[in-house]
């Protein structure tokens, strides 16, 4: 049997995406290949313009290639419709941004249930999303509104919120790009020591160099297609 740790959770292949602005046909992606092992914590990096953005918009289930191939955790994706790749998406990855995209008038605790009300857990809900934040070290906080917590604590509520699904992977957007080097190097541990404690696969898409240097894979991406990797 296949040792789980090396099994693909991203395979794609040629991917290819051109987008019509007006008459000009723009081509982000021009036959991209690309695997993420089960388990890894990978960086991918790219000046703007390089095709980054929609390569991570492919990879979270938001758009479909022009071309090529993708599977998720097994699953081929690039064909699917807008509700096949929605319910994908709620059951295989959890998203962390940013700016957090925390609800402003709902509770840590209601925040972080919210993946489960999309994939239709009907029962438990409120225990699981208990236990998400427990992992982050938020107990003390779970009835604290978004206003009412710093960016570091906002910001372990997005990754409670990421992980209450137990999805394949992690896609993180810039994850410490609001917050201050002391706060973000301890959002990056805390990442890092759920990937160690729970074989969570980490995609981390990042301009800090001191960030994509703890990772244990680098992808630049450049023109739309891979350009280098750094082990």
């Amino acid at each position: 049997m296949e040792n789980s740790m090396n099994t693909a959770v991203i395979k794609a292949s040629q991917l290819v995406k051109t987008y019509q602005m007006g008459e000009v046909e723009v081509n982000a992606l021009r036959g991209l290949d690309l695997e993420i092992r089960r388990g890894e914590v990978v960086a991918i990096v790219g000046p703007s313009g390089s095709g980054k953005s929609t390569l991570m918009n492919i990879l979270g289930c938001l758009d479909r290639p022009t071309s090529g191939g993708y599977a998720l955790d097994g699953i081929e994706v690039s064909g699917m419709n807008d509700d096949e790749l929605a319910n994908v998406r709620n059951h295989k990855i959890g998203f962390i941004f940013q700016s957090f995209n925390l609800l402003s008038r709902a509770t840590a605790l209601s925040n972080v249930e919210l993946p489960l009300r999309y994939s239709g857990v009907t029962g438990g809900r409120k225990e699981r999303a208990r236990a998400a934040l427990e992992a982050v070290g938020l107990e003390k906080r779970i009835n604290h509104h978004p206003y009412e917590l710093s960016g570091g604590q906002q910001q372990r509520v997005a990754i409670a919120r990421a992980l209450v699904n137990e999805p394949a992977m992690i896609m993180a957007d810039e994850p410490t790009g609001n917050l201050d080097s002391k706060v973000g190097q301890e959002i990056m541990d805390l990442l890092l020591n759920l990937n160690r404690k729970n074989g969570t696969t980490l995609v981390i898409v990042t301009h800090d160099p001191k960030i994509a240097a703890q990772t244990g894979r680098t992808i630049r991406i450049r023109d739309g297609v891979v350009d280098m990797e750094v082990l």
